[in-house]
């Protein structure tokens, strides 16, 4: 079944093609919406829906999304050849084998509780901070660091992308999709904490148990130790020099995100900074810095432009008035259901609708004002109705080929979106039905404080 299905960007353009024809046959619709200034959110203003002209997508629009798409992408679209280019620098400088080859060494005998460890520190990032796109710098490193343990790649990627898509699903302090849900919804905000910190564990333990199932089953010559011992070189001082240059920037990185509001294109800045100074340090020539930094940008051309075609699959639908259309159509569908059937119907209507709106925060500033009206309708607790906007969203992001920065990752880490799905897919399942029981107890337990 898997073979069948087509590459990244064979599939994203097929949505796109599909979403251009749909524009000639569904209504065009769109909600009134209302601009938090203090924020910078729109949000949606429920009851608003109103029918407006039917504006179809040409052939040349459909065409003309992809270079949109690309545009309003390009902020992580650079962010992603930096990071290529950094890490190029770095690993030039010969300080990326020797680091590896070290922490290897040390952990060896231990290297499954080293992957606990690694994807439960990513899963409190998504968590506590919304941790996404800002993790796309960590990939290249753990991956190396998966493939020196005599791992795989898809291991070095799920370490990271599993680790932070558990704790953004769960979000307990996620500020991007729990923080405006339950703001939209006039939650308090962070409340029932308790049950999304439970579910936080169940998905990571879940999460983790795969991983190191899938670890133990890899059939690899080459064991962490003879690895380690073979190919790495040992840590010289120019290597000091450069592991010094990248804690001072990612100090001041973490600092500039929690202080100061630091995003794509301040992060985008440091990486630039510790580009420079990184080759500086490991004795390169500014020559070689550049020519390195080249080579690293270019290896991550294929992620790269992915992310901006995932873009074009939102950018064609505003072209078509559908956008709106499709979150009216979907609200309706849960509309009367029993109060468990309709919050299980709100999380499949989240999942969907990430497929079209990636951005949970924009997600939940578009969808969560109709949705918190629904749930006052069906008989279930608003706070209900977060948790289902957080599964919907959150698991999906794991899977989702319009998620720019899954999209990313995997590109990263050099493994096809079907093949990603392939070793996936029994997890996602696990991870649906986890949800799908943590839904119907909060339904009966009425989750809240309303």
């Amino acid at each position: 079944m898997f073979k069948k299905i087509p590459g990244s960007y064979v599939l994203l353009f097929y949505i796109i093609v599909v979403l251009g024809i749909a524009s000639y046959f569904i209504p065009a619709g769109t909600y009134d919406r209302e601009i938090d200034t203090t924020k910078g959110i729109s949000y949606v203003v429920p009851d608003s829906y109103k029918s407006v002209e039917n504006t179809p997508v040409s052939i040349f629009d459909i065409f003309k999304s992809i270079p949109e798409g690309m545009m309003e992408a390009s902020d992580i679209i650079i962010f992603v050849l930096i990071i290529g280019g950094a890490f190029g620098v770095i690993q030039a400088t010969g300080t990326t084998d020797a680091l590896i080859g070290n922490l290897v060494r040390k952990s060896l005998g231990n290297e499954k509780t080293i992957v606990a460890i690694i994807m439960t520190l990513f899963s409190l990032s998504g968590a506590l901070f919304g941790t996404a796109e800002e993790a796309l710098p960590f990939y290249p490193l753990i991956i190396c660091f998966s493939l020196a343990m005599g791992y795989d790649k898809i291991t070095g990627v799920a370490m990271v992308l599993l680790g932070t898509g558990t704790g953004f699903a769960a979000g307990f302090l996620n500020p991007f999709t729990t923080g405006i849900a339950q703001n939209v919804s006039e939650l308090p905000l962070y409340s029932g904490i308790v049950l999304r910190v439970i579910t936080n564990v169940i998905f990571l333990g879940t999460s983790i148990v795969f991983v190191i199932r899938h670890v133990n089953n890899i059939k690899n010559d080459l064991t962490p130790s003879s690895k380690a011992f073979e190919d790495f070189q040992s840590m010289k001082t120019e290597h000091y020099r450069v592991m010094a240059v990248l804690v001072l920037s990612f100090i001041f990185m973490i600092a500039g995100i929690l202080k100061f509001s630091f995003y794509i294109l301040e992060i985008s800045t440091v990486f630039f900074i510790m580009t420079i100074a990184s080759g500086l340090a490991g004795g390169l020539t500014p020559g070689r810095i550049s020519a390195e930094f080249v080579k690293g940008a270019s290896a991550m051309t294929y992620g790269a432009l992915i992310i901006g075609i995932a873009k074009a699959v939102s950018v064609i639908m505003i072209y078509g008035n559908i956008m709106d259309s499709i979150i009216h159509a979907l609200a309706e569908l849960i509309e009367g259901f029993s109060p468990v059937a309709s919050a299980v119907g709100m999380s499949f209507v989240h999942a969907v609708l990430n497929i079209f709106i990636s951005s949970g925060s924009g997600q939940a500033a578009a969808s969560m004002p109709i949705m918190k009206t629904l749930a006052d309708m069906s008989g279930i607790t608003r706070q209900t109705a977060v948790l289902a906007f957080q599964f919907g969203d959150g698991l999906t992001n794991l899977i989702s080929p319009t998620s720019g920065y899954f999209i990313a990752a995997l590109a990263l880490g050099d493994i096809e979106w079907k093949d990603w799905l392939k070793w996936f897919m029994p997890l996602f399942i696990a991870l649906c039905a986890e949800a799908l029981i943590i839904l119907i107890i909060s339904t009966v337990i009425n989750y809240g404080p309303f």
